[in-house]
């Protein structure tokens, strides 16, 4: 499963914005700040940990999930991407429609 797939479930996300706040945390915090059973929450880790958006270690008997800042930073730079794409295109239509505009005088 792509990075974006996996970020396409509401619940996903806010795993990943809760650990981009909290930092590293153990499975059993993650399941407490969320109202639904703990085997959907593990769920949606497997999809995290198979996108590559977060990395799990064991120590002793919890699992410590964290943010895996290189999947972060790959969206971020696609996002960049995208969006420079589209200031290319909106200067340009901002360039017509001015000249128009002044053509119109």
């Amino acid at each position: 499963m792509d990075a974006f797939s996996a970020l396409a479930d509401p619940k996903r996300r806010s795993i990943v914005e809760l650990l981009a706040r909290s930092g590293a945390m153990p499975a059993t915090e993650i399941y407490d700040r969320f109202n639904v059973s703990h085997p959907a929450i593990s769920q949606h880790l497997q999809v995290l940990r198979l996108a590559k958006l977060v990395r799990v270690e064991k120590c002793g008997q919890q699992r410590i999930y964290r943010l895996n800042p290189k999947a972060i930073t790959e969206i971020e730079e696609w996002a960049r991407r995208t969006a420079n794409v589209w200031e290319v295109r909106f200067d340009r239509l901002d360039r017509v429609l001015e000249s128009e505009r002044k053509n119109a005088k």
